[in-house]
């Protein structure tokens, strides 16, 4: 596996680090961290482990920072950024997000002209972020989505990203743990990164 730093073309520095197999890929998933301003950075463990199954997988998986905080509005833009870096180097493109990054991983799969092959939403907080809803942002997403929850999160609001995953018929995976997943690693690559493998690796 090789991993390089690189930086994500805009207004703001981005900068991500690129894993992928030696023999190189066809499909790469964006993975947006929490919440910066609660020390949420590309590396944070729950992502970690989730890129390690995609690129055990063959896809490649691209960990980025946030620039500076911009209350979401302009970590939505370094989302959407991701995005075409990553459309503009491979065949299919998916996104994974944890936390405050599961709604950015949302609102920017929602609002990007990139074909997405699929959307995991770990723990996808709705406060603090910005006034979307929802359920209206899940309903403009044109790509298979999965909610993935713990059952026993108190920290964050998910419970809007779950009714409207359930309206829109996305993939719904309960885990039994609270919102940092503590013991839980185990669960959360194979849950999230098996649902991103079956959609984006181009076998189906």
């Amino acid at each position: 596996m090789s991993e390089r730093t690189v930086l994500v073309p805009g207004a703001r520095r981005v900068e991500a680090t690129l894993e992928e197999s030696t023999d190189g890929a066809e499909a790469c998933v964006v993975a947006c961290p929490p919440h910066p301003q609660d020390g949420g950075h590309r590396g944070d463990r729950r992502l970690r482990a989730v890129a390690d199954a995609l690129t055990d997988g063959g896809i490649a998986v691209l960990r980025f920072d946030y620039g500076p905080w911009d209350e979401g509005r302009g970590e939505r833009e370094d989302t959407r950024n991701a995005l075409r870096w990553a459309a503009e180097r491979y065949d299919r493109v998916g996104i994974v997000g944890f936390s405050f990054g599961g709604a950015m991983a949302a609102r920017a799969a929602a609002s990007t002209a990139v074909d997405l092959c699929g959307v995991a939403l770990l723990a996808p907080a709705t406060r603090g972020t910005d006034d979307s809803d929802a359920a209206e942002t899940l309903q403009a997403i044109d790509a298979p989505v999965a909610v993935i929850y713990g059952t026993r999160d108190p920290t964050v609001e998910w419970q809007p990203f779950y009714r409207a995953g359930k309206a829109t018929d996305a993939v719904i995976e309960p885990i039994d743990a609270d919102h940092s997943f503590v013991g839980q690693l185990g669960t959360v690559a194979p849950t999230v990164g098996g649902f991103l493998l079956e959609h984006c690796d181009g076998s189906a």
